[in-house]
């Protein structure tokens, strides 16, 4: 049974500017600049799919699992485009791309935590990140800069420094959603490292979705934190029980990106 994939962008009152659908693959082109209100919404015939996404030419390719039917995401403006490449969703020609993810893609060991195209709203196409606490309410420390895929950690604030900023908070909890079930043995951690600004968590508890729970134990660096862990179905992950360390004069620690390493548990 084929899956129809259908790309629109509408605007603010919901007209349709440009569309085009096919068969487990679809291309748009629009050939306008964008304007405030603007959206991209994404629709499949088959819930539950495997989906290859980039719906702009800057954007990261995402491998998501499409769990609903249909997947909004509005153009960012203003604030909203600080923690983006300011050359994304610019211009006036644009391609947009979705395709059904061959089996040998699904079976990859692979980042399931990578999803360049997620935002606050996104309740279809995940892996989705969302937090309890993001500072100031701002889009450079917001969730979703953490499941991105960049990982340059040697500042703060704009692109190419966004990241998941706390607000100085040891009660801030990430959470990773992947809308069905994978089964990871592996996590990395970029902390931000723009020290002496920054702070660095010495200690993290990783939440699992069976109720389960790991502590990791982290240093002061710039590197990346790899950690191989017994092979785990789950969920979801948090990131919570945040410990920065005291020796430091510095009051914000923070995250840069998060990957989980693994497959589809079937």
């Amino acid at each position: 049974m084929n899956n129809i994939l259908k790309l629109e962008i509408k605007n603010s009152e919901g007209t349709v500017l440009a569309s085009d659908q096919g068969a487990h693959f679809v291309n748009l082109v629009y050939s306008s600049e964008y304007q405030k209100g603007d959206n991209i919404t994404l629709s499949v015939t088959q819930k539950n799919s495997f989906l290859i996404i980039q719906f702009d030419s800057v954007l990261n390719p995402a491998f998501v699992y499409m769990k609903g039917d249909s997947y909004t995401y509005e153009i960012p403006f203003d604030e909203k485009r600080f923690s983006y490449d300011p050359k994304t969703f610019t211009g006036a020609l644009h391609l947009l791309k979705a395709r059904t993810a061959r089996p040998e893609e699904i079976a990859l060991y692979k980042n399931l935590a990578l999803n360049d195209h997620d935002t606050h709203t996104n309740d279809a196409c995940f892996p989705h990140a969302k937090a309890n606490i993001e500072t100031r309410g701002e889009s450079v420390f917001a969730a979703r800069n953490a499941i991105n895929g960049n990982c340059e950690n040697r500042s703060h604030g704009k692109w190419p420094y966004e990241s998941w900023g706390i607000n100085r908070d040891p009660e801030a909890l990430l959470t990773l959603d992947f809308g069905r079930e994978i089964c990871t043995d592996k996590i990395v951690l970029v902390c931000r490292a723009d020290f002496p600004h920054d702070n660095y968590w010495k200690q993290v508890e990783l939440g699992f979705s069976d109720g389960t729970t790991q502590t990791l134990f982290l240093e002061k660096s710039d590197l990346p934190h790899e950690f191989k862990i017994f092979p785990k179905k789950t969920t979801f992950i948090t990131l919570g029980k945040l410990i920065k360390d005291d020796t430091l004069d510095s009051p914000f620690p923070a995250l840069t990106q998060i990957e989980v390493y693994g497959t589809e548990s079937t």
